[in-house]
């Protein structure tokens, strides 16, 4: 055989991709990678700390070294750099409660092609309503997500050597940023402005983290609660653009710009494609999932980003990558 020609292997993968997700899913239930941490370097005593089937410890062992997420070293099995850093229980990076959410989660993508037929999604019980249970689980799991974006900005904006500054998080969620910001600069303080649902979740997170003191929330919906004037040195809008349409984010870009004081800056974290849609690979990917789950949401070019800013009022804008899926759009 030719070495071009075609192998169906990686479309086989794809196929299969819910087979990597419920793999995955069993592993971080099972604490498997935690266990392999402390020193379970076999299925026998993977199970035996777990307190599963020695079967099923092997089962999910074989998945996730063909996975690549576990390796085995002469005969003994340990975690790769990556799982060790974001699988293992404990740990701020622990990205476990994501990808066990998403195992649980597969048959919302089973309509996929139906919605992608109609263009709207199927149910009425879309995400993007303030009583969605969905928040409850989702929030707390997702905030690692933006630990890296939360870092590269503060160094962009020099904010732990900035002083009393105060700032405004929109749509905050867990308040990782405000977790992460207050803790580099003892003098600021932040506020965050969403569902009451959600500002409980992020109330008890922030406070975890010892800065709750400086931290206050605003219950509300952001598109019908004013965020002020002149009141804020750093606007934060992280993962929210890509499930609302176009008029809606200029109208909160507006209203940021009236909220910041001069010279405020305005950070929109996202997964940003490029104009021409040919990249980046999660980005794009994850345009599906706006798809399934809000009425107009999308991921969006950075030429929308750059449009919609400057017809709120901002002149500055530019675009910074991150060690993360995301992108930072800082304005001025």
């Amino acid at each position: 055989m030719s070495d071009r020609q075609p192998s169906p292997e990686r479309i086989l993968q794809l196929a299969t991709g819910a087979w990597a997700a419920s793999i995955l899913g069993a592993g971080v239930t099972h604490a498997i990678f935690t266990h392999i941490e402390a020193g379970a370097i076999t299925a026998k005593a993977v199970a035996e700390r777990a307190g599963i089937a020695e079967r099923g410890a092997q089962c999910v062992l074989d998945g996730l070294v063909g996975l690549g997420l576990i390796e085995v070293v002469d005969g003994a099995y340990r975690n790769t750099p990556e799982s060790a850093e974001f699988l293992v229980e404990g740990k701020p990076t622990y990205f476990g409660a994501f990808a066990k959410l998403q195992g649980s989660d597969m048959t919302r993508h089973a309509v996929l092609a139906e919605v992608v037929a109609t263009g709207v999604p199927v149910t009425t019980e879309t995400n993007d309503v303030p009583d969605s249970p969905f928040w409850e689980s989702l929030v707390p799991a997702i905030a690692p997500l933006s630990v890296p974006s939360a870092l590269t900005a503060a160094e962009e904006l020099g904010l732990a050597d900035a002083g009393p500054v105060s700032i405004l998080d929109v749509g905050g969620g867990s308040g990782i940023y405000s977790a992460v910001w207050l803790g580099m600069n003892q003098q600021a303080r932040a506020t965050q402005l969403d569902w009451p649902t959600v500002n409980r979740v992020a109330t008890g997170f922030v406070a975890q983290h010892g800065v709750g003191d400086r931290f206050r929330t605003i219950d509300g919906d952001f598109h019908t609660v004013e965020f002020g004037t002149d009141e804020y040195d750093v606007g934060v809008y992280s993962h929210i653009a890509h499930q609302e349409g176009r008029d809606a984010n200029v109208a909160v870009f507006r209203k940021f710009l009236r909220a910041l004081k001069p010279g405020g800056t305005l950070v929109v974290n996202d997964f940003v494609v490029d104009d021409d849609r040919s990249g980046p690979p999660f980005p794009l990917i994850f345009h599906s999932e706006m798809l399934l789950n809000t009425t107009s949401g999308a991921t969006w070019r950075r030429a929308d980003f750059q449009a919609w800013l400057a017809e709120a009022g901002f002149s500055d804008i530019r675009f910074v990558p991150t060690p993360s899926p995301a992108t930072l759009v800082l304005a001025r």
